[in-house]
C-alpha cells in the first residue's frame, strides 16, 4: 500500500532538497538495476540462508518481469533467510514465469500459486496471507518485501535485528502516526511520519520497505482468516495495523528516520495509490474497519521509548 505523504505544507527550498534526492535515488537504483540484471544472468550461489526468519513478497501483472531485480536484491544481502517465496496468482501465471525467475528458482526460490483455481483474489494481501494460512502452527517470524523496490545489502540484517531484540513487536522501516480528530480516525495523508523509534499505539506500519511480524501476531492473522476480503481487500496495511492492536502487538520504526529505498524503473505501470490515496479509499477502509473502543485504544498516550 502507498504510504501516507502526511505532515504540514514543505517549503521551496526544502522541495528542491527533495527533487534533488529523488533524482539522486533514481540514479542510484538504475545503477542497482544494472547490477542485479548481470548478477541474475551469472550468480549460481543459493538465495537463502541461515537467518531465522522467511521471507514472502508476491507480484502480479507487468510486475512479474521486473520482481526478479526485488528478489536478487535480497538475495544479495549480507544475511539470507531460511526461506524466500514469491506467490504468483495462479499456476497459470507460474507456467508463464520469465526465465529470471526460473533461474532465481534453480538457486532456491520458491515460486509458488496463492490460489489453485479457486475464485480468491487476496491482491496486496497475497505477500503475507498465503504463507501465513499454509502454516498449523507459527515459530518463526515473517518479513514481507515489495516487488518493486531495490533492497540495500543489509536490508535483511536490521530486521532480524529489529526481530530479537524486539521479539514481541511489529518492526517496520516506515512507520506513519495514526491522527484522532473529533472521535475518528483522521484523514490517512494528514499522518506524519514517525522520527523516532517509539512505541505508540497509533504506529502504523507501511510495507513498502520491509516489515518483520513476530510469531504471534501471524498467528492473530491465522485466526481472522480471510476478512479483509470485504473490509479492505486493496488496503492490506489498514488490516495489519487492525489486526495488531486489536490482538495487542506494539508497532515501531526501526530506525530513527522513515526509510524508503530505490524503486525499480519501469515498475510503477500498475499501483495502488491513485486508488487507495487518491480516491480516498483508505480513508473508507478504515471508517468501516476501526470501530470506536479502537478509535480509543489508538488516542492512548502512553509512549515507550525502546533503543535502538
Amino acid at each position: 500500500m502507498t504510504p501516507a505523504p502526511g505532515g504540514p505544507p514543505v517549503s521551496a527550498p526544502r522541495r528542491m532538497v527533495r527533487r534533488a534526492r529523488k533524482l539522486g535515488k533514481g540514479l542510484r537504483a538504475a545503477s542497482a538495476v544494472a547490477y542485479l540484471q548481470v548478477r541474475n544472468l551469472v550468480a549460481r550461489g543459493p538465495v537463502t540462508g541461515s537467518a531465522p526468519v522467511v521471507v514472502s513478497l508476491t507480484s502480479y501483472g507487468d510486475r512479474i518481469r521486473t520482481v526478479s531485480l526485488g528478489v536478487e536484491s535480497i538475495a544479495r544481502g549480507t544475511v539470507r533467510p531460511q526461506r524466500l517465496v514469491l506467490w504468483l496468482q495462479s499456476p497459470e501465471d507460474i507456467a508463464a514465469c520469465p526465465a529470471s525467475l526460473r533461474r532465481l528458482e534453480r538457486r532456491g526460490l520458491e515460486i509458488r500459486a496463492a490460489s489453485n483455481g479457486g475464485a480468491s483474489n487476496y491482491g496486496p494481501h497475497t505477500k503475507y496471507y498465503p504463507y501465513v494460512s499454509s502454516v498449523p502452527r507459527h515459530t518463526v517470524p515473517l518479513v514481507t518485501a515489495d516487488d518493486d523496490i531495490v533492497y540495500p545489502a543489509k536490508w535483511l540484517a536490521l530486521l532480524v535485528d529489529a526481530g530479537e531484540r524486539h521479539p514481541g513487536t511489529v518492526g517496520a522501516y516506515r512507520v506513519s502516526i495514526m491522527g484522532i480528530e473529533g472521535g475518528q480516525v483522521s484523514g490517512y495523508s494528514t499522518w506524519p511520519w514517525a522520527r523516532d523509534t517509539a512505541v505508540r499505539a497509533g504506529n502504523f506500519a507501511t510495507g513498502v520497505s520491509g516489515v518483520i511480524y513476530p510469531p504471534a501476531m501471524l498467528e492473530a492473522l491465522r485466526l481472522r482468516g480471510d476478512g479483509f476480503l470485504t473490509s479492505c481487500p486493496r488496503a492490506d496495511d489498514i488490516w495489519l495495523k487492525w489486526v495488531a492492536l486489536r490482538a495487542g502487538i506494539p508497532v515501531r520504526q526501526i530506525g530513527p528516520v522513515p526509510r524508503h529505498f530505490p524503486i525499480i524503473p519501469g515498475s510503477q505501470g500498475q499501483s495502488l495509490m491513485s486508488t487507495n490515496v487518491g480516491e480516498n479509499q483508505n480513508d473508507h477502509c478504515i471508517r468501516g474497519l476501526f470501530s470506536a473502543e479502537d478509535v480509543a485504544a489508538l488516542g492512548a498516550s502512553t509512549v515507550s521509548h525502546q533503543p535502538n
